[in-house]
């Protein structure tokens, strides 16, 4: 069983990035510039998410296109990863000033963790970041992770 959540995903080297935040956040500008950089599109706007294995697995939900929404362009088709385990999730902060030194934290769902950063999606390293976090995550967080002092933070229900 899955259940979607309202976000972006990508695949960097076989490993997913969740993009979260509510609508013009900046999800889909820097998805565009992680795709720019050799990413893959999996979903835009929605994700569908199951848990396989002790991990998270990102697709797109059935029936939704391959689309990226480009901001003074429209809705233009990409080629699309089906689906990618979940490393690492982003939580999308338009302005804000994420913390210099920040306590490392997760995000759950349905009982499976994987480490969350919050971004500022329009720095100029916000790509870069990204891939870096992405490429040194691990798929799944073990359980005594959050009991070690590590934020949770779940998906909010639409």
């Amino acid at each position: 069983m899955s259940a979607r959540v309202h976000a972006t995903c990508v695949a960097i080297r076989e490993m997913g990035v969740l993009l979260l935040g509510p609508s013009e956040s900046g999800k889909s500008d820097l998805t565009l510039r992680l795709i720019d950089g050799g990413a893959m599109l999996v979903a835009d706007d929605q994700v569908a998410l199951a848990v396989e294995g002790g991990r998270l697995v990102a697709s797109a939900p059935p029936h939704l296109p391959p689309l990226l929404e480009v901001r003074g362009v429209g809705l233009v088709p990409l080629p699309c990863r089906a689906r990618v385990p979940l490393a690492v999730a982003f939580s999308l902060v338009p302005g804000g000033q994420p913390e210099r030194l920040p306590e490392p934290a997760v995000w759950e769902h349905a009982g499976v963790r994987v480490p969350r950063y919050v971004l500022d999606p329009s720095a100029a390293s916000a790509a870069a970041r990204v891939r870096l976090l992405a490429e040194r995550a691990p798929l799944a967080l073990e359980p005594q992770d959050s009991e070690a002092g590590l934020a949770v933070e779940s998906p909010r229900r639409r």
